[in-house]
């Protein structure tokens, strides 16, 4: 059976007028289109074969369409992945839940965490800091998983949703137990996972303090990421050149920002536990796989390398 919210049929655009703006120039919407595409889609899910179960208020719907900039056919295959993934890499997706003592722990050492305040785009900033995560005592799962939690925490704010998202990446603290927890396959699957299947407009990904021994490695990832994204990704030697493309004050206060690091967690965790059983209830969608959705999730591989970032050679 597909699910829906209430709000499904009184949906209302809040969006301010700046906001309704860019969303015209650069992903096509308005408030017909907007209604059509909604219509559209709720009917093809409701006639689809294998969704058994999907939410289809608009909200949810505009992720989709909005990441796709209302092409209905890319939005509509965009959601039967987003459906598919979540399902192959349950052990990434799935079990969201902050109450997680794990998950928890992670969110409290401050290794992912929004900023409160938009940069000067109104994107939502994410920041990562590596050091922050012990690779020694949590997985690469959970570090999956740590992600997948804060982002669908974010990704039905519709600001959100049309201004997209800018990501930091601080690297000071990164070391070999870190990058010998994935495998070389594993990075490739979640990058396509990022790049095909999640309903998010990456507008930029910055890094800093990237060891010289991991420097190779970073420029592998890179390299599997398509044209676009490619050229969204900007690597800075300090701090400081950071502040040159990034409002230094929407940064935290241990970056030379005015909120401390801490207040941001706490916003964070809020969020979270507000949205608790909303995110926990994305696991009673389905879609049902065939073999040959799980045939060519397995058959996906690096070109046929595999193995972990402990034998990738670097200089």
């Amino acid at each position: 059976m597909v699910t829906s919210g209430e709000e499904e049929f009184d949906y209302k655009c809040e969006l301010s007028e700046n906001t309704l703006k860019t969303a015209k120039v650069e992903l096509r919407e308005d408030e017909n289109t907007r209604e059509q595409a909604l219509e559209q889609f709720r009917h093809w899910i409701l006639k689809h074969p294998a969704i058994k179960s999907c939410r289809t208020d608009a909200v949810f719907l505009l992720r989709f369409l909005r990441t796709k900039k209302f092409s209905l056919p890319l939005a509509q295959e965009m959601l039967e992945r987003y459906l598919t993934i979540r399902q192959l890499q349950r052990h990434w997706f799935q079990s969201l839940d902050i109450e997680d003592p794990d998950l928890e722990a992670i969110i409290d050492s401050g290794y992912l965490v929004p900023m409160l305040e938009r940069d000067n785009n109104g994107r939502q900033v994410i920041m990562s800091c590596a050091g922050r995560f012990d690779p020694y005592k949590y997985t690469s799962a959970q570090m999956a998983r740590t992600h997948s939690l804060v982002v669908e925490a974010l990704m039905d704010d519709e600001m959100n949703q049309v201004h997209g998202y800018t990501y930091i990446n601080d690297e000071s603290g990164l070391t070999m137990g870190h990058l010998s927890t994935w495998s070389l396959t594993d990075i490739r699957t979640l990058l396509r996972c990022i790049q095909n299947s999640t309903p998010m407009r990456h507008k930029e990904t910055h890094f800093i303090n990237i060891p010289s021994f991991a420097a190779k490695i970073i420029e592998f990832a890179i390299s599997l990421l398509n044209d676009k994204l490619k050229n969204r990704v900007f690597v800075h030697k300090s701090i400081d050149e950071l502040k040159e493309s990034i409002d230094a004050k929407i940064l935290p206060k241990e970056y030379g920002g005015q909120v401390p690091l801490s207040e941001m967690i706490e916003s964070l965790k809020k969020k979270l536990r507000q949205k608790r059983e909303e995110i926990k209830a994305l696991d009673d969608m389905h879609i049902e796989l065939s073999l040959k959705d799980y045939q060519s999730n397995c058959n996906d591989e690096l070109g046929g390398i595999s193995g972990s970032f402990r034998k990738l050679e670097v200089d």
